[in-house]
């Protein structure tokens, strides 16, 4: 991992794309501006940070911008690793998709499931993503479920198996 002077160097290099650096515990954190956010994952690939490990949303409720997304990269070559983080308002909670597919360049094939897990459990829309659709709730489905202003408990069951009155009107 850069260390902490690595890591302002690193930010100093990707200019004011780089909104803050982080450095906790051994942890380099580089905060972007979520507009940038390709051509500065692209930058990182260049400096051998090749290997795209995942892809994380996450809510900062009651915070603004709310909604994250997290992104960890390795590097292979010298086990280094960086963890760069978008913030996006929930209003208009757009930031680019680095699928192949989405725009020229080599693209992350492993970001496809990972953009659209983000997509249906917090509501990001990842803008170019090729099929950004819901793929862990049903299509129907309203709401995000990771976000913290989800209602927690969701459906009632009825369990009918030891309820007297039912089991004594199906007699």
């Amino acid at each position: 991992m850069p260390d902490a002077p690595g890591l302002e160097l690193l930010a100093k290099e990707l200019g004011d794309a780089a909104l803050e650096t982080v450095y906790f515990r051994g942890r380099a954190t580089l905060i972007v501006d979520p507009r940038r956010i390709r051509s500065v994952l692209a930058e990182l690939r260049a400096r051998g940070y090749g290997f795209l490990a995942s892809v994380h949303g996450v809510d900062h409720y009651p915070e603004e911008p709310r909604l994250g997304v997290i992104y960890e990269l390795l590097d292979m070559s010298r086990v280094d690793r960086v963890t760069v983080k978008a913030r996006v308002p929930l209003e208009e909670p757009v930031i680019d998709s680095l699928t192949p597919d989405a725009d020229d360049g080599p693209g992350w094939p492993t970001a496809d499931h990972q953009e659209r897990e983000i997509y249906d459990m917090f509501g990001v829309v990842f803008r170019g993503h090729p099929e950004l659709r819901r793929i862990l709730m049903p299509e129907d489905y309203e709401g995000y479920p990771q976000r913290r202003d989800f209602p927690v408990g969701g459906e009632p069951v009825f369990f009918t198996y030891n309820d007297p009155a039912r089991r004594a009107a199906s007699r």
